[in-house]
């Protein structure tokens, strides 16, 4: 069972992307596209919500696109799948069943809530120099 969404891996790795391309000029929808084999309309969504929480920051016009929206170092894995979240994402369990309020979504909150303590732990700086580290 994976443990993160497909949204969240591609939320995550569209940053990072932009942390690694964005020096010179904004990296364009498309552009990230290519790289990660998706159609822009895959994409797009991903990158508002990136932009709505201020991890990314988008550019308009000709030569324009996304670049990250404030330090590396203080984006962390939790913002990033925070920002990837849907409302059909955080109402996938059933209302109104005991076993579901009672038990299960106090356990799953509280798992929740350690993993989102780990990635708050990492950071975009930290991923983007482990391409940097040889093999």
């Amino acid at each position: 069972m994976p443990l993160m969404s497909r949204k969240g891996l591609l939320a995550i790795a569209a940053v990072i992307d932009v942390a690694i391309n964005a020096r010179a000029r904004p990296v364009s929808a498309k552009a990230l596209a290519a790289r990660h084999r998706l159609p822009p309309r895959h994409l797009e969504p991903v990158l508002q919500a990136l932009v709505r929480d201020g991890i990314l920051r988008g550019i308009r016009g000709p030569h324009g696109g996304y670049e990250l929206g404030r330090d590396r170092r203080t984006i962390t894995a939790d913002d990033i799948l925070r920002a990837a979240i849907t409302v059909e994402d955080t109402d996938a369990l059933p209302s109104g069943a005991a076993l579901v309020n009672e038990i299960i979504r106090p356990v799953l909150a509280e798992t929740e809530r350690t993993v989102s303590v780990a990635l708050g732990r990492i950071n975009i700086d930290d991923m983007v120099r482990r391409l940097a580290v040889p093999k």
